[in-house]
C-alpha cells in the first residue's frame, strides 16, 4: 500500500477552479430550471440592460447571455442584488433599485428564464432603504421575504436584515421583523461613515434561507469587503417568523465567518445564493469575490452541515473536484420512438425529443388518447431523481398537428417506480380532476391512493418540478417543492422508472436528473435501522433525538449499508459522546466494506502520549499492523460533530477532514458498501451521504 498526503491526486475526474466566471458578475443569484442553471447579477450589461444572465449546465462553464431588464423611467443608476423564482410557468425576479441613498424592492416576471423581464409594478417596500430581497417558502406553503434594511436607532447602528409574510407573489403583510442586526465589531462597515454622519456604521446583508432537520439558517454577509474581517456567517432559529432575532453564529473572534477573506488568495468573498449540485444532493455556496482587474467575479464551493454548524468547503483557489454529474440523465433520441440510450418506450401513441424534452403525444392523426411509457432501470435501489414535466396545449408550437393537449382535459402523466413490471408507486397529474395522484403498493401488500388537490390556477401546460427520493424502500416525492410532499414506504425496493402517459393527449418531460445514492439524517424514529437498510451486529446501536448511537461500555460494533457501487463519495458526521472509563473508545469508517481480501478499517485514535492530538489510523484487520497513520489538524476535537469525507474511485480512497486533504491510499476497483466503526464508547452519528461517482 502506498500514501501519499496529495489527496487530489487520486481523482482523475474533472475538476473545476474558482472563478468560474472570470468577469465582473456581482451579488450572483443561480436558479436552477430544467436540468440547467441561469445565474443573475447586479449591474448594467454592455447591450443597457439591468441584470447579467449567463447559462450553464454543470455549473462551472458559463455562456453570457446579455442583461435581463429594461431600465425603468427615471434613470436609476442603481440595478441591485437579483433574485429569480420560478413559480407555475411565470419566473418572478425580485430586485432593488433607486439611487444608492434611496432604494426599494420590486418585482418584474418573465415566461423565460432568459427574460426579457418586465417590471409588474408592484413596489415591495416603502422603507427609505431596502435591498437585497430573498423568497422563502417554509414547510406550511407560507412565503417570506427576507430582506436589508437600515436600523439608525439600534445599538450597531447599520444594516441588518427582516422578513415579512408575504401575502401573494407581489404584496407583502407589511410586518417587517428584525432577523439579523449588527452585534459584533467584525461587522463594521466604516468606523466613521461620512454619508451618515460620521457614526460607527455597521452592514449586515444578503439575506439567504436555509432549512435542515428542524433548524433554519439565514447566511448573510458581514462587515466591509476591503477589511480580513468581511465574510458570510449565519444565525440559525426554530421558526421563521419568530418575534425576536435569530441567534447568531459568529462573533469573529472565537468563532470566525463561514466564507471570509484568505490573504492574496481570494479577496472579500460574500453576497451568497445557494443552489443545488448536477447530483441534486450536494449544495453548492455561490458568490462573489474582488479581482483587481475583472471586479467581482463568480465563484462557487461547497455547502455543507456537521451536525447544527453549517460549513462551506472553501473559499477555494486551487482546482477541486467538479460537482458531481448525476448517474443517469437527459434524453438524446434522434427520431421517433426513441429517447435516447438507457430508454425503452412501450405502448401506442409517438415518443420524440425536441428541444431537450422527451414527449409523447397519443397521435398526430386524431386518433384517441393512448397509454405509454419510456422505461429505465436506475442502477441501485436508493437513488433521487428530478423532472420537469408539463402537459403541452393545443396552441403550444410543440404539439403543433396533434389532436389536441391540455386544454382538452382527461388523462394523467407522470412518473412510475417498477420492481419487474410491477407498479410499487405511481405519481400522476390527473388533467381531468386537476388532482396530483399518489398511488403505491403498501408493506402488507395493498394498493393505497392519496390525491392531492392542485391549486385552482395550476398550469398543467407550464413545467412543474417533480423531485423524489427513494431509501430502501422508502420514497419521498415533491412537486414544485410545496405544492405536493408525500412520503411512505413501499414493498418492494424499485429497480426501474419510467415516464408514463394514460389518456393525456401530450406529455412532456425536460431536466431528467437522477443519481445513484442516499442520505441518512436519521429523522423519522419510527422507521427501524433494518427498514432504513443498516445491517449491525447489536443492540449497542439505536436511533434518538435524530442520531445514529452506539452505546457500550465493553464492546464493538459494525453498521454497514448497501447498495455496493464501485465509486462513490461517502460523507460521515460523527462525534465522541463520551469514553467510557473502562478503556479508551471512539469511532471510525469502512469506506470499503465488503472488499475481498482488503477491507481497511479506519479509527480516530488519540496521538500517543498528546492526550490532546488525535490521528486518523488505518489498520489492517488482519494482523491489527498500522497501513496508514495521519495527523488530525490541532484544533480537531472528537467531542464536538465532525465531518470526515471519502472518495472512492480509480482504484485510489482520497481522505478530508471537511475542506482539509488527509492523504489518499490505494484500493479496490470492485463494488463495495460502507460502514462505520464505534468500540467502548458512546458515539453519535448526525448524517451518512453515499453519492455515487463515475468510474
Amino acid at each position: 500500500m502506498t500514501s501519499t498526503h496529495d489527496a487530489g491526486a487520486a481523482d482523475h475526474d474533472a475538476t473545476y477552479q474558482n472563478p468560474v466566471y472570470g468577469r465582473d458578475f456581482p451579488d450572483p443569484f443561480i436558479l436552477k430550471h430544467g436540468g440547467e442553471y441561469w445565474a443573475y447579477c447586479t449591474g448594467f450589461r454592455p447591450d443597457g440592460r439591468a441584470f447579467g444572465v449567463l447559462r450553464s449546465t454543470d455549473l462551472v462553464n458559463w455562456h453570457e447571455l446579455g442583461g435581463a431588464l429594461a431600465p425603468l423611467p427615471g434613470e436609476h443608476p442603481c440595478y441591485w442584488a437579483p433574485e429569480v423564482v420560478y413559480e407555475n410557468g411565470r419566473f418572478l425576479m425580485y430586485y432593488s433599485v433607486g439611487n444608492e441613498k434611496l432604494m426599494h424592492l420590486r418585482v418584474a416576471t418573465a415566461s423565460h428564464p432568459a427574460g426579457p423581464f418586465v417590471d409588474s409594478g408592484h413596489q415591495l417596500t416603502n422603507a427609505e432603504f431596502a435591498i437585497d430581497a430573498h423568497v422563502f417558502v417554509d414547510e406550511e406553503g407560507t412565503r417570506w421575504l427576507f430582506y436589508a434594511t437600515d436600523f439608525l436607532t439600534h445599538t450597531h447602528i447599520g444594516t441588518g436584515t427582516v422578513c415579512d409574510r408575504m401575502l401573494d407573489p407581489f404584496t407583502l403583510a407589511g410586518e417587517p421583523r428584525p432577523v439579523t442586526r449588527a452585534r459584533y465589531d467584525w461587522q463594521v462597515y466604516d468606523p466613521e461613515r461620512k454619508e451618515k454622519g460620521g457614526v460607527r456604521w455597521h452592514t449586515v446583508e444578503g439575506p439567504f434561507v436555509l432549512r435542515r432537520k428542524n433548524l433554519y439558517y439565514q447566511m448573510f454577509s458581514g462587515g466591509n469587503w476591503q477589511n480580513l474581517t468581511y465574510g458570510v456567517s449565519y444565525a440559525l432559529s426554530e421558526r421563521v417568523g419568530r418575534a425576536d432575532e435569530w441567534e447568531q453564529a459568529a462573533d469573529g473572534e472565537r468563532v470566525l465567518p463561514i466564507l471570509r477573506t484568505v490573504p492574496e488568495k481570494v479577496i472579500g468573498p460574500g453576497h451568497n445564493s445557494v443552489v443545488r449540485g448536477t447530483d441534486n444532493r450536494q449544495l453548492f455556496c455561490v458568490y462573489h469575490r474582488w479581482d483587481g482587474e475583472h471586479g467581482r467575479v463568480l465563484a462557487i464551493d461547497r455547502l455543507d452541515w456537521v451536525g447544527e454548524r453549517m460549513t462551506v468547503l472553501g473559499a477555494t483557489w486551487t482546482p477541486q473536484p467538479a460537482p458531481t454529474p448525476p448517474t443517469f440523465a437527459g434524453f438524446s433520441g434522434e427520431r421517433e420512438g426513441d429517447l435516447g440510450a438507457g430508454w425503452t418506450c412501450a405502448g401506442s401513441g409517438l415518443w420524440s425529443v425536441r428541444d431537450g424534452e422527451a414527449r409523447h403525444e397519443a397521435s398526430r392523426t386524431g386518433d384517441e388518447p393512448v397509454a405509454a411509457s419510456a422505461r429505465c432501470e436506475t442502477g441501485a435501489s436508493s437513488f433521487l431523481f428530478e423532472v420537469s414535466l408539463r402537459a403541452p396545449g393545443a396552441g403550444d408550437a410543440s404539439t403543433a398537428g396533434s389532436a389536441g393537449g391540455a386544454d382538452e382535459a382527461g388523462g394523467a402523466f407522470g412518473v412510475a417506480l417498477l420492481k419487474g413490471e410491477e407498479r410499487v408507486l405511481e405519481f400522476a397529474l390527473d388533467l381531468g380532476a386537476n388532482e396530483a395522484r399518489v398511488s403505491w403498493t403498501a408493506e402488507d401488500g395493498e394498493r393505497a391512493e392519496t390525491r392531492f388537490a392542485l391549486p385552482t390556477d395550476f398550469d398543467a401546460r407550464s413545467l412543474h418540478l417533480l423531485r423524489a427520493e427513494v431509501d430502501a424502500g422508502h420514497a419521498t416525492i415533491f412537486l414544485d417543492e410545496r405544492v405536493v410532499r408525500w412520503q411512505g414506504t413501499l414493498n418492494a425496493a424499485p429497480e426501474a422508472l419510467a415516464l408514463v402517459s394514460e389518456g393525456a393527449r401530450a406529455a412532456a418531460f425536460k431536466g431528467f436528473q437522477l443519481t445513484n445514492g442516499w442520505e441518512e439524517l436519521f429523522t423519522r424514529p419510527e422507521r427501524s435501522l433494518a427498514e432504513r437498510g443498516w445491517r449491525h451486529d447489536g443492540a449497542a446501536w439505536s436511533l434518538t433525538d435524530d442520531l445514529l448511537r452506539f452505546d457500550d461500555a465493553e464492546g464493538r460494533g459494525f453498521i454497514t449499508r448497501e447498495p455496493s457501487l464501485e465509486a462513490y463519495e461517502l460523507v460521515v458526521n460523527v462525534r465522541l459522546e463520551r469514553e467510557h472509563a473502562s478503556a479508551t473508545g471512539g469511532y471510525g469508517f469502512r469506506p470499503a466494506s465488503g472488499a475481498k481480501g482488503f477491507d481497511p478499517l479506519f479509527t480516530v485514535e488519540p496521538d500517543g502520549a498528546m492526550r490532546d492530538r488525535w490521528r486518523l489510523v488505518a489498520r489492517n484487520q488482519e494482523d491489527d499492523s498500522p497501513l496508514v497513520n495521519w495527523p488530525l489538524p490541532e484544533s480537531f476535537d472528537p467531542f464536538v460533530m465532525q465531518q470526515f469525507r471519502f472518495r472512492k474511485q480509480h482504484g485510489r480512497l482520497a481522505i478530508a477532514w471537511e475542506s482539509t486533504p488527509l492523504g489518499d491510499t490505494d484500493i479496490t476497483t470492485e463494488a463495495t458498501r460502507v460502514g462505520l466503526y464505534a468500540h467502548r464508547a458512546a458515539v453519535a452519528f448526525d448524517m451518512v451521504r453515499l453519492t455515487a461517482l463515475k468510474e
